[in-house]
């Protein structure tokens, strides 16, 4: 079984070898990316806000080596399939997996910077569809290794918006930066705040030697996603500009607060006034957080994560019942200081904030329970924060 980070490393280098040989064992590199949480601060971002993400020890790996022709070939080895493509066509196969790094190739030629052909082993063992971004972590780890392979001289704030970029016009997922911004600028035992506006960001201590991270992924995700997602941002967009009457210097859910919402509630109607609450009282909660975090007040960090939960929950209305009852099921347990759902909503991952001596029973007992209520074996993830995008040297 697969344990640590260096064994799936070296995991993917074995199974690069086997697919291409050892002729380039000189110039084979590998790299990893690492997937991403966010502890306080959700659908903040596309409202200029504050989110406090990190990067986690579940990684993407690349294991590539640079080619004398101009011939790209891609070996996905945890779905054992490969892809090749020439640099000069860049067109969209029927395959989506290939999508992200043909993205990022493209974004290189944008640049007008030049890369020679490649050929690569990528995997990892950040889940897929839980939450912690894998596409993310993919074209960053690609992009920093051409970076380094190729001598492009990019530094990282350019490989976090080209990556996002590639994301954006290749795949055509309108992401936001954190994911991006979180893979590569990881650091051990912190969160980062980022500023969502002017991307300015600080690190924060967080550290783990009494708790772990404990995601709970509820292996479903709702259909409703995406175009609540729209709706969401519409709804946002609908209270600034009521607010925008009141104060020119509006121009964004950011720029209001929850006194001003609170005057104006009747005039926004009750769905968009919940959906502003939310948001200007969870900007100002990745603030008091980082001041507690200051503190080393972990147990009121965690408070401000059922916070959050109940906020999305009933206000912001992007739960689901899955995501609610894992959250229910950590209320009344000593060993939790802290649980809320991740991401966009409507499914994915509770994220949970567990003391040390109690993960065992707790997982022990969240298991159990979801199994009994939807009949699903609920994995859980246990996650330490790592450092961001790097070069690993291996044996």
């Amino acid at each position: 079984m697969l344990t640590t980070e260096t064994d799936i490393a070296e995991g993917i280098q074995d199974k690069y070898f086997l697919k291409f040989g050892t002729a380039t064992r000189e110039t084979v590199r590998v790299f990893r990316s690492p997937g991403r949480i966010n502890l306080i601060g959700e659908h903040t971002d596309y409202n200029n806000g504050f989110v406090l993400p990190a990067s986690v020890d579940k990684a993407v790996y690349f294991v590539i080596a640079p080619r004398e022709d101009d011939q790209v070939i891609l070996y996905a080895a945890d779905l054992d399939q490969t892809y090749a493509f020439s640099l000069d066509d860049l067109s969209k196969p029927e395959k989506s997996w290939p999508h992200y790094q043909i993205g990022i190739v493209e974004q290189i030629q944008k640049k007008g910077l030049k890369i020679g052909g490649f050929q690569a082993a990528f995997g990892g063992n950040v889940p897929v569809g839980a939450g912690l971004s894998s596409s993310a972590a993919l074209e960053c780890c690609l992009l920093f290794a051409l970076n380094e392979i190729y001598g492009l001289n990019l530094d990282r704030f350019s490989i976090v918006k080209m990556s996002q970029k590639s994301e954006n016009e290749y795949v055509g997922v309108q992401c936001g930066i954190m994911d991006q911004f979180a893979s590569a600028f990881g650091k051990e035992e912190s969160v980062i705040r980022l500023d969502c506006r002017s991307l300015e960001y600080e690190y924060f201590p967080f550290p783990m030697d009494d708790y772990l991270i404990v995601l709970c992924d509820t292996m479903v995700k709702h259909s409703l996603a995406s175009s609540e997602y729209n709706t969401r941002r519409q709804e946002c967009e609908k209270g600034t500009a009521i607010l925008q009457q009141y104060d020119a210097n509006v121009l964004s859910l950011r720029d209001a607060t929850p006194a001003l919402v609170e005057e104006h509630q009747d005039e926004m109607g009750d769905v968009v006034y919940r959906r502003c609450k939310f948001i200007t009282e969870e900007i100002q909660r990745v603030q008091d957080a980082c001041d507690l975090l200051v503190q080393g007040n972990l147990p009121d960090f965690g408070k401000k994560m059922y916070d959050t939960h109940f906020g999305l929950q009933d206000e912001y209305e992007v739960s689901c019942p899955e995501l609610d009852f894992l959250v229910a099921q950590t209320l009344d347990d000593d060993s939790v200081l802290g649980a809320r759902m991740m991401g966009g909503g409507f499914g994915g991952c509770t994220i949970n904030l567990v003391k040390k001596e109690g993960v065992d029973a707790f997982e022990a007992k969240m298991k159990q329970a979801y199994l009994e209520k939807y009949q699903i074996d609920l994995p859980c993830y246990r996650v330490k924060i790592t450092d961001g995008t790097e070069e690993v040297a291996l044996a």
